[in-house]
């Protein structure tokens, strides 16, 4: 955390000086008040003859240090801000950031709920215990160690009293805190849970609602926030016994010394100035005990969070980046290479002695079963994971070798989910590009057939899309992602099962279109019907996470039982045969 807070140390310094002055004031104030009642008003030291100038010059005194005292806490309150909130973002950023770099195996390992909750909430926490204890462990901790040192300045037998006191006090809250601690990192988890649960019934409230499965998710919803109301109240429990046990102990201390000043008066030992001062001490000793119990509370649950941010941040990227950044003197070549693979954390092989070689400019349609490894084949080249065995080699270079922002800007991507984010639609297109113009993102989306579409919106390509692109079909959400990928011109594109939600006829003169804009790229394409595929320069046949047969659609129905079949399925034996 200290990398965070030296930054703006300076600031936090400022904070606490200005903290330091206006609890100063306050520990000044009792013994002023002192004088006043006993040398101006009962004149215990001139025969009982009040002095009211000394009042008027005591309050005027009093009042210029309250005023002070005003404007110090106020500072402290700007530059307690300036330093927590510029902290909070510093850390907010870097967390992100870090998220940023993950492997999608890291992503699913911390949720995507909890890594919310890790960048909002827990940062929140910690920022909110910096800001505290610049201001209120100054505070508190002036408050109660001053309120006890000044008492013992006045009366030795007030301030013994107001110490004797304290153990009960420190033990109440050890136990208190003890107890509390560990639901802390529990409420955190808990939390989690919940932005789980909103983010998923949120982006699947359309299948929930088709389903009719309202009143389950209104349940799962309910029991995980029951669950955190549960420990919350915990902790509330746990803290509303500790308040009220705490003033008690402190207002017998105050009973006593009430006690024992009216026997020092009546021994003329003490007077009722000085009475009047030890109990404001020790009122201000309770509040910053109080105080304390509060920072306590906030300190721990701050700490729990930053173990919790720490691990993001601290979280090194599975996927190690490589140096290589030059050229190659082949543009858009893929070859796999006895490549096998499985998910990170998973024994099953996806896939197994996959050799191939996709020469430039290439056309290559890859189909198979589900769940045969089509996807999981594609995902090795842009290095979204890296192979268990062999190797992936994009323009002859091992793609673990490569700088990833270099290997990625090779390749452009278009899935068949497509991912649209809330801002219009011509920014949805450039994403990939950003630098691109108007002619370029028209020309592209002309390619992808979604010219005619987006100028039939009331804004054209100005129209926003709403969150997770709800204000189109399907078929238009996978038109803007492959005119997305077309704009980019990279070497390699890859269409993962891109077109599926597109009629035939559509499909058919975007491949078309695609030939004419980006003549030189590799193209990759996976999809589930031979129509789609059929007109590609080879064809590769998965099965079981092995290359079953590749070649042209006329060599593969000649020779590959699978292909054959797919085709029949598909197509109709009458075709086939006719």
């Amino acid at each position: 955390m200290w990398k965070y807070v030296k930054r703006y140390l300076h600031l936090a310094v400022i904070a606490a000086a200005f903290m330091v002055c206006e609890v100063l004031m306050d520990l000044l104030q009792p013994e002023i008040m002192s004088a006043i009642v006993d040398d101006g008003v009962l004149g215990v030291n001139t025969g009982g003859v009040g002095d009211l100038n000394l009042i008027w010059t005591l309050g005027i005194r009093m009042i210029c240090l309250v005023l002070f005292g005003g404007f110090c806490g106020s500072m402290n309150n700007v530059f307690v801000h300036l330093s927590g909130q510029n902290i909070g973002n510093e850390m907010r950023k870097d967390a992100f950031r870090s998220i940023m770099t993950f492997s999608f195996p890291q992503v699913d390992r911390f949720g995507t709920g909890s890594l919310v909750t890790r960048v909002t909430n827990d940062i929140t926490q910690v920022q909110n215990f910096v800001s505290n204890f610049v201001r209120g462990m100054i505070r508190t901790s002036m408050l109660t160690f001053g309120s006890i040192f000044f008492m013992f300045r006045l009366n030795r037998t007030f301030g013994t009293i107001v110490l004797c006191a304290c153990p009960f006090v420190v033990g109440c809250l050890a136990f208190c805190l003890s107890k509390a601690n560990p639901l802390f990192g529990k409420l955190q988890a808990q939390l989690d849970r919940i932005n789980a649960i909103m983010q998923e019934d949120v982006s699947g409230i359309r299948i929930i609602k088709a389903c009719v499965r309202e009143v389950y998710e209104k349940l799962r919803f309910g029991k995980a926030n029951d669950d955190l109301i549960k420990t919350q109240l915990q902790v509330l429990t746990i803290f509303a016994f500790m308040n009220p046990v705490v003033n008690a102990l402190m207002y017998v201390a105050v009973t006593v010394v009430l006690v024992a000043g009216s026997y020092e008066v009546r021994a003329g030992v003490a007077t009722p100035g000085t009475i009047m001062a030890a109990i404001t001490y020790t009122t201000q000793l309770l509040n910053g005990i109080m105080g304390l119990t509060m920072q306590f509370q906030t300190i721990s649950r701050g700490l729990a969070s930053w173990k919790r941010v720490k691990e993001v941040l601290r979280s090194q990227p599975d996927l190690k980046d490589g140096g290589f950044t030059g050229e190659t003197e082949t543009k858009g070549q893929v070859k796999f290479r006895d490549v096998s693979f499985a998910y990170p954390g998973s024994s099953q092989v996806v896939l197994k002695d996959i050799n191939l070689t996709i020469q430039p400019g290439e056309t290559v349609a890859i189909m198979g079963a589900t769940g045969c490894g089509k996807s999981s084949l594609v995902n090795l080249i842009p290095r979204f994971y890296d192979v268990s065995g062999g190797a992936v080699l994009v323009d002859g270079v091992d793609v673990r070798e490569y700088d990833q922002r270099a290997l990625r800007d090779k390749i452009a991507i278009a899935l068949q989910k497509s991912e649209l984010f809330s801002v219009p639609i011509q920014n949805n297109i450039a994403w990939g590009q950003p630098s691109a113009g108007e002619e370029e993102i028209l020309r592209a989306a002309k390619a992808a057939q979604a010219d005619g579409f987006i100028q039939s919106t009331t804004e054209g390509y100005k129209t926003m899309v709403a969150e997770r692109g709800m204000s189109l079909s399907g078929g238009q959400k996978q038109r803007l992602s492959i005119a997305r990928a077309i704009i980019k011109n990279a070497e390699i594109l890859i269409f993962d099962d891109s077109t599926s939600a597109l009629d035939l006829k559509t499909e058919a003169e975007l491949y078309e279109a695609l030939r004419d804009a980006s003549p030189d790229s590799t193209k990759i394409i996976i999809a589930q019907r031979i129509a789609s595929v059929r007109r590609a320069d080879r064809i590769v046949v998965l099965s079981g996470g092995s290359i079953e047969a590749v070649g042209t659609h006329e060599a593969l129905m000649e020779s590959c039982k699978t292909y054959r079949d797919i085709y029949d399925s598909q197509m109709g034996e009458e075709a086939h045969h006719g």
